[in-house]
């Protein structure tokens, strides 16, 4: 009996883990990833074979222990911010600290290396909120000319730029149609060194031209970026010290 579309989205249990089992239309291929927040996610052709899927998981196992214990541990490390004077904030790799100030034109501004924090916003609890606005709006000024120069080196399609939240994942693309597709990326991106917002969008980039981690996809990805390794050991260690809001 074939399972259903249902059970197919249905999450295994394989060697004590909770494995989030993903259908993606057009998808050929298993592809496993531990989240930065120890989530693991199979991402699966619509008619995967929850059998085979179960076997190929626990063949895996020894690294899906490893990777996960790494992403609580680095969970557990990850900064709190009471937004009070003094905390630390990234941007571009840079640690800037933060100053609360009575007024303000907005609610939040890098202002001779400080970041600066409206008063009345911290009290009604907003500040989180405004910081990943003044991010987000960071993001879609700056990154979109970084998109374009990448893109013309990749041979890869002219693409739109969208900076927001995705949960645990530095960016995701998709294609808006035959000649362009449309990159997303984590608002906090902006806090990592420039070196590895570039590598960033390199990745994504290349997936609108190779969609799996194919040794293709990593060819292409050397072109563009031959120390990519380098780049790519230092965005995991950046991801544990980024700050997101609770």
């Amino acid at each position: 009996m074939r399972d259903t579309p249902a059970e197919h989205s249905e999450p295994l249990h394989v060697g004590g883990l909770v494995v989030v089992v993903c259908p993606v239309p057009g998808r050929r291929s298993v592809r496993v990833t531990v989240d930065r927040d120890a989530r693991i996610v199979a991402a699966v052709p619509p008619d995967a074979d929850r059998t085979k899927l179960e076997k190929l998981l626990r063949g895996r196992l020894p690294w899906l222990y490893e990777k996960a214990g790494a992403r609580t541990e680095q969970a557990a490390k990850r900064p709190n911010r009471t937004f009070a004077n003094g905390d630390g904030f990234h941007y571009l790799g840079r640690s800037h600290r933060l100053r609360i100030v009575a007024e303000a034109p907005r609610p939040v501004a890098l202002t001779n290396g400080w970041f600066q924090l409206r008063e009345d916003r911290r009290a009604a609890g907003t500040a989180a909120a405004d910081l990943v606005a003044w991010y987000i709006e960071r993001g879609q000024q700056r990154l979109p000319a970084r998109v374009a120069h990448w893109a013309a080196i990749l041979a890869a399609p002219p693409a739109d730029l969208v900076v927001r939240p995705l949960g645990y994942r530095w960016g995701s693309c998709s294609h808006r149609d035959s000649d362009r597709g449309i990159v997303n990326i984590h608002w906090a991106v902006m806090q990592l060194p420039v070196p590895l917002v570039d590598y960033v969008i390199v990745h994504e980039l290349s997936h609108l031209r190779e969609p799996h981690h194919s040794p293709a996809f990593w060819r292409l990805v050397t072109r563009a970026l031959p120390d990519y390794g380098t780049r790519r050991a230092a965005v995991d260690e950046w991801g544990a010290s980024v700050w997101l809001p609770e």
